[in-house]
């Protein structure tokens, strides 16, 4: 049966089935002929969409501006500080106001029952640039990035190394089972995924023919890797002075030269960015400054090393958000 999306909200991939899933990674991969072939694809002219954010981004905002001017789509930007959602107005008549207007509602920001309210009001599509539980778009852009280094990422082995309870984790724990990677997160206990979400993904593993582990042993989560995927220890919007205690449980989880040696010889490394592998950011500076230690969840080595495809993953958002916004619109 013919796979529609027309209409369709993106909040978590959850809601989505495999077989909708590889339609939006197909659909990404022929975006991405047509950029890189400079094809015309502007199938969207007369549509407008607006980006809602409550958290700042570099890729998510670029990706999403970048996909609908190149599908012809007037494309508004709200920061922070241009909305009054939550603050004058409630999410449900902001949905609403935004609903007349634009076609599409992206949002970046806190809770996901955030963005769930927006889809409940909105009457148009409402996509989750990333909430505190799900990153959703960045999923599309890190399986097709493994896709095309590694091939098919049915049966392949897939590890993530460090906060294993944050969203990218959340997000890549579901995404690995409804595709078929057998994932694992390598992290201590204390940052392990909710126990619910992790039992749903065990369920949903079992039916694609592959597996869901939890362990904190370095060496067994790496031990014939196919990916090693890891993110900054402190996820956006939590206090500064939680640095102490992550740096403290984390450490041992870097992604280094010997861990990376762990994994299999043709294993990729990924990070959804921003990273703090050296100390080129003024974060990185004062962390450097406070705690002595000048890379903190990969080195510099295995970041700027030929098995690093962190560029190639942050090119794949916009291609990804792309056959998204496409979907759900066209």
């Amino acid at each position: 049966m013919p796979v529609n999306l027309r209409g369709r909200h993106f909040l978590k991939l959850l809601d989505y089935t495999p077989a909708e899933i590889r339609y939006l990674l197909d659909l990404a991969a022929e975006f991405k002929r047509m950029k890189r072939n400079g094809v015309p694809h502007r199938y969207l002219e007369g549509k407008n969409i607006v980006l809602l954010f409550e958290k700042t981004s570099t890729r998510t905002r670029c990706s999403f501006e970048v996909a609908g001017m190149d599908l012809g789509c007037g494309v508004t930007y709200l920061d922070p500080g241009s909305s009054q959602m939550g603050k004058k107005e409630s999410i449900a008549d902001t949905a609403r106001v935004l609903g007349r207007m634009y076609d599409g509602i992206e949002y970046r920001g806190f809770d996901q029952t955030i963005v769930d309210e927006l889809a409940r009001y909105a009457g148009v599509p409402v996509w989750n640039g990333l909430t505190n539980q799900f990153h959703p778009t960045q999923m599309l852009a890190d399986v097709m990035t493994i896709e095309e280094n590694l091939g098919s990422v049915k049966g392949k082995n897939f590890t993530f190394m460090g906060d294993a309870r944050n969203n990218v984790a959340n997000s890549l724990m579901v995404v690995s089972a409804k595709l078929g990677m057998n994932f694992t997160a390598c992290g201590p206990k204390e940052l392990w995924p909710e126990e619910s979400l992790v039992a749903e993904c065990k369920k949903i593993a079992a039916e694609n023919g592959c597996t869901i582990r939890m362990t904190d042993d370095v060496k067994e989560g790496a031990a014939d890797a196919d990916v090693i995927y890891t993110d900054i220890w402190v996820s956006m919007g939590e206090p500064d002075e939680i640095w102490t205690k992550r740096i403290a449980l984390l450490k041992d989880y870097q992604v280094n030269k010997e861990l990376m040696a762990n994994a299999k010889p043709t294993a990729i490394f990924m990070h959804c960015l921003p990273s703090f592998h050296d100390t080129k950011t003024t974060i990185g500076a004062d962390i450097a400054k406070k705690f002595g230690i000048t890379e903190m969840e990969v080195t510099d080595e295995v970041f700027e090393s030929k098995q690093s495809k962190v560029f190639d993953e942050a090119e794949n958002r916009m291609h990804t958000i792309k056959a998204v916004i496409y979907a759900t619109l066209c």
